[in-house]
């Protein structure tokens, strides 16, 4: 395994800064696993999952439940209204106070999700661009997507930027259009604004593992279980309150098709099945970032995550179990 550099070079960082990462696909147990190490190591549990942020979304987005949250400190879940504008910017801005206030608390931070461009921009220092929100171009390009779809949007992308769009999978939309926002603001293509620098602590990297037919049957649970504990009625609120199926966190897998539902263009068993089918997708795409050939990542079967808790005390007594420089 590899682990980040420290911002001067020394073996543990500035002041010997620590951070242990959880990473994965959706529904692996990466929240139930962090939880519990922070609760063993007296850390504080930091969220790396760009739909945990939303108010009023914890059913649909898996938002960690009570019993978890009292069993360790949590930080940046719920904390933008579904109608706010976020951004990676934004993200590691929020995050990177929320560390060093842990460090300052002589806690360790536990980072948790599956958002791979989240987990490995904090891990690896990425300096990207603070490109405010743009309403207008961002309407003008979601109507493009409306009508001309979105591997239009896509294609314009690639035809500015190969490397940025390689990235980011067609169907999402929403960094597509943000891509292209930055790219009109600039004038440079954003993957030539991702500088790097040491970001100031090393990192042990845990990802948590399952065979595809074992991912699939707890993605379809887990999906179940969100309709069943009222994942409609989380969606009927949003939109009785005044968020509109057009913004970008109603847009969100499960939240797009319960409004479906709810507008009559879908039968409750079809959003159901597209929820799960969207998952899947998610699923896949969140095994691109964080890949099994990866050697900064230490992966554990999720059905049985053994020696995580003799990983993570070696790395905060020792250092990272055969570490190497990245």
């Amino acid at each position: 395994m590899a682990a980040v550099p420290s911002a001067d070079g020394s073996p543990d960082g500035e002041d010997g800064r620590r951070l242990v990462a959880v990473v994965g696909p959706t529904a692996t147990g990466k929240t139930a696993l962090a939880v519990r190490l922070a609760a063993r190591f007296g850390g504080e549990v930091v969220n790396a999952d760009s739909r945990q942020v939303y108010r009023g979304m914890a059913i649909g987005t898996a938002q960690p439940a009570e019993a978890e949250r009292a069993a360790a400190p949590h930080h940046l879940f719920a904390v933008v209204e579904p109608d706010q504008p976020f951004s990676l910017g934004l993200y590691l801005d929020l995050a990177g106070r929320t560390l060093a206030e842990i460090w300052a608390r002589g806690h360790v931070p536990f980072l948790v999700g599956g958002t791979g461009q989240y987990v490995w921009a904090l891990l690896e220092g990425w300096q990207v661009p603070r490109v405010p929100p743009a309403p207008a171009v961002r309407a003008a390009l979601e109507e493009r997507a409306r009508r001309e779809g979105a591997a239009a949007l896509h294609r314009e992308l690639a035809a500015v930027d190969p490397e940025t769009a390689a990235r980011i999978h067609p169907h999402n939309v929403h960094r597509v259009i943000r891509a292209l926002e930055v790219y009109r603001a600039t004038g440079q293509p954003p993957s030539r604004q991702r500088a790097r620098r040491p970001p100031g602590f090393r990192a042990l990297v845990l990802g948590l593992t399952c065979d595809r037919t074992e991912l699939y049957r707890r993605i379809d649970a887990r999906v179940e279980a969100m309709y069943a504990a009222g994942l409609v009625e989380e969606v009927r609120d949003l939109l009785a309150r005044g968020y509109g199926r057009d913004l970008p966190a109603m847009r969100s897998i499960g939240y797009r098709e319960a409004a479906a539902y709810l507008a009559g263009e879908l039968t409750l068993a079809e959003a159901v099945a597209r929820t799960k089918t969207e998952t899947h997708r998610l699923a896949r795409t969140q095994e691109a970032w964080f890949r099994r050939s990866d050697p900064r990542i230490h992966w554990l079967d999720c059905r049985r995550p053994d020696g995580a808790e003799a990983l993570v005390r070696r790395f905060l007594e020792e250092g990272e179990p055969g570490e190497r420089t990245a």
